[in-house]
């Protein structure tokens, strides 16, 4: 077969794309994997969290009976500078009302310690309004501990947050935030939420937490931004923790706020949560919990303004650790509304976190 010169020129430069093109690959590897060993190298972690769950609707009249979900990933990464100086960014993957997977800037703070009883932190910040009741709750993947389920805060926001450890056994924290939480940086208004949180360790089994906060709130009324009532958050909180045994209770109370984000005049919410859970081995747990909401009545109505989300909820479940950085949880959870034409939610969960 005889091959022309022009024939023999196009095989060429086909082969030489080609080759350009598997060069490129080669080096976008190489350029990743010298990027991961450098990270790794550095006084840094790459970490990343997964929420993955399926479930069945027991509810009846339920359209969807079942379902996998993935409710949460996070990716980030912290970077220690020196003893004085870290940072760290966080990406969180998750639900909103339009898409079932939306990015947001979780976390992106630096943080200073300024002496062994101080530290400052500033940026996207992740915030402690209730760390103490989620700690002590323990079962994050499975469910949000009450402020953050009921919307009475939020797990960060942008602003700068102190911490004082004022003695061995007591604790303090202030803060100055945007108010809208991570999802939303800022209004158009510039409003603000200022507070903190006193947290008292009389025992090194037990933890008191008090924490209380007030948001200013702005709204556009035609042309003219008028002031909105401020919406006050008190918590109370004591938990109990031998490592074997755990029991925490908490009482929560939101004043003029449908939310944190949301104020409206003499709308209140108020609720607590018990919860507690025992240490079979470095492999199970058992847990249960308890929460009841409630809401106030407006003016001369006879019945509560959130009376279709007020009512009890119990959940009770155990926790299998296969392996450090898996956790799996099998658990049941009822709803009981306190309106009567609302049905009883009653759902059973296999719910699945990979940490690393």
């Amino acid at each position: 077969m005889i091959i022309s010169l022009r024939e023999l020129n196009l095989m060429l430069i086909k082969n030489i794309n080609l080759n350009l093109k598997i060069m490129k690959k080669l080096i976008t590897i190489l350029l990743i994997f010298s990027s991961l060993a450098a990270i790794s190298q550095s006084k840094g972690n790459v970490t990343g969290t997964i929420f993955f769950n399926y479930h069945l609707d027991l509810t009846d009249g339920a359209l969807q009976k079942s379902a996998f979900e993935i409710e949460r990933a996070f990716i980030g990464y912290d970077h220690t500078f020196n003893d004085k100086f870290s940072a760290k960014v966080i990406l969180d993957a998750g639900k909103d009302n339009v898409s079932d997977f939306t990015y947001y800037l979780r976390a992106a703070q630096l943080d200073y310690k300024a002496a062994s009883w101080a530290k400052i932190s500033a940026g996207m910040i992740g915030l402690n309004q209730f760390t103490e009741q989620e700690k002590s709750w323990g079962y994050r993947y499975v469910y949000k501990s009450f402020q953050d389920a009921q919307g009475f805060g939020t797990t960060a926001d942008l602003g700068l947050n102190t911490e004082f450890q004022l003695y061995k056994s007591l604790k303090m924290n202030l803060f100055v935030l945007n108010g809208e939480g991570f999802r939303k940086v800022q209004d158009l208004y510039g409003k603000y939420k200022v507070g903190g949180s006193l947290v008292y360790n009389p025992l090194e089994t037990v933890t008191l937490k008090v924490y209380y906060s007030e948001q200013d709130s702005k709204k556009l009324v035609g042309s003219i931004v008028v002031e909105n009532p401020t919406v006050k958050n008190i918590s109370l909180f004591a938990g109990y923790d031998n490592k074997k045994f755990r029991l925490g209770a908490e009482y929560n109370k939101m004043i003029d706020g449908k939310k944190f984000t949301d104020a409206v005049l003499d709308h209140d919410l108020s609720g607590i949560s018990i919860y507690s859970a025992y240490v079979l081995d470095d492999k199970f747990e058992v847990f249960g919990r308890y929460d009841l909401l409630e809401s106030n009545k407006i003016g001369t109505s006879t019945a509560n303004w959130n009376a279709t989300n007020d009512g009890n909820a119990v959940l009770l479940g155990a926790q299998f650790i296969p392996i450090k950085g898996v956790k799996t949880s099998l658990n049941y959870r009822l709803w009981d509304y306190d309106l009567s034409t609302k049905s009883d939610l009653s759902m059973l969960y296999l719910n699945l976190e990979v940490k690393f």
